[in-house]
């Protein structure tokens, strides 16, 4: 399993692009992999500046033709992959990441494409809280379990802001680990105690 975390310059993969991109080998968590890049060029290109305040990049920045292309991200990331035997992704809100590198596979003419079944950081949460008959926190009617709240349910602090890719696709690699086997999977987190429930 792949768990992966995208930044991206909006959430339409039709007009925004990737900026960043982050992943661990969930089986081999010492593998991780992190690269930035420049926005797709087009007309049709957006940069949403709500999706830029997220991760803490400037226009100046993911514009750069000092950054490698989204094009040469997306070849790096299909290199580094390749020792993984299940290539299944895993995010906290994975459909969407999926639709951007997908985007970015397409673009660099990759014949390499994510397939739909993946494992969602959100819905393994919601399914621990059910079978342990907790209340679901809800949020405009629906689940308000996002990341932060998968963060504090494991025993860790939010994510610090501006968003990082990589500490991203960290915390949901440890989020699953702790719920799936009551264990701690890196060291970025060592210093922060599992919850006795998933202890036992």
């Amino acid at each position: 399993m792949i768990v992966i975390d995208g930044e991206m310059s909006g959430v339409n993969p039709q007009k925004n692009s990737l900026v960043s991109f982050g992943a661990v080998d969930f089986n081999n968590p010492d593998r991780t992999f992190y690269e930035e890049c420049r926005v797709w060029e087009g007309e049709d290109a957006e940069i949403d500046p709500e999706g830029l305040a997220v991760n803490g990049f400037t226009e100046e920045e993911v514009t750069s033709p000092d950054r490698q292309s989204v094009e040469e991200l997306a070849q790096k990331f299909y290199d580094w992959m390749q020792p993984i035997e299940d290539k299944t992704l895993c995010a906290q809100n994975v459909s969407l990441d999926r639709l951007f590198i997908n985007d970015a596979l397409h673009r660099a003419k990759i014949n390499y494409q994510f397939g739909y079944r993946t494992v969602d950081v959100h819905t393994t949460a919601y399914a621990d809280h059910m079978r342990r008959g907790l209340p679901i926190l809800q949020k405009n009617d629906h689940s308000g379990l996002n990341l932060g709240k998968n963060l504090n349910y494991v025993g860790i602090p939010e994510e610090p802001r501006p968003h990082n890719a990589l500490t991203g696709a960290k915390s949901q690699a440890e989020v699953m680990s702790r719920i799936l086997y009551g264990k701690k999977l890196l060291p970025d987190f060592e210093e922060f105690d599992i919850p006795e429930m998933f202890l036992g």
